[in-house]
């Protein structure tokens, strides 16, 4: 199973600022949609199904850094995965690139917790989910070296890529 899926998505003009560049607050949608057609086109999840069963999610905490800006027309790459499977929460990494994968625009850091939709508890996951979860789970990212070591290493891992297609040409 692909552990980072990627894929493109247009910014549109409604979500931009004066300056045509994606407001800020509009980056955590564009990475939570991009996060939920992910778990439907690449896992065959859906999560109006979890809420059927009275499980869902909260988000407990984001972080984020803007690296560049992405602007209205463009089409951007995101790429999201599961950093972190617990019985009590899932941290899911989202990435914005542009859309040829050689610039990072944005890094998210997402912790969900999951919750009993028909009492608002807090509520462990149950085995069968933590089975997937492992299943998609990375391991090789080092969380707890931290989000600003992410970046550099994400820098330094594209860099390396860009001169290795360089070198290909």
């Amino acid at each position: 199973m692909k552990k980072t899926p990627v894929t493109p998505y247009t910014i549109r003009f409604s979500d931009c600022d004066l300056f045509g560049h994606l407001n800020n607050a509009r980056y955590i949608d564009y990475f939570l949609n991009a996060r939920e057609d992910h778990l439907k086109d690449f896992y065959n999840i859906e999560l109006s199904n979890f809420y059927a069963r009275s499980t869902s999610w909260v988000v407990g905490g984001h972080e984020i850094s803007y690296l560049r800006p992405a602007v209205y027309g463009e089409v951007v790459s995101i790429q999201t995965s599961l950093l972190k499977a617990a019985d009590d929460l899932l941290l899911v990494e989202m990435v914005m690139f542009d859309n040829k994968l050689t610039h990072i625009k944005s890094l998210l850091w997402t912790t969900f917790i999951p919750v009993n939709v028909k009492t608002g508890r807090r509520e462990n996951h149950d085995p069968e989910f933590m089975d997937f979860a492992r299943s998609i789970e990375r391991d090789d990212v080092d969380i707890l070296q931290g989000f600003k070591e992410r970046i550099l290493n994400l820098k330094t891992e594209i860099k390396a890529q860009n001169n290795i297609t360089a070198a290909g040409s």
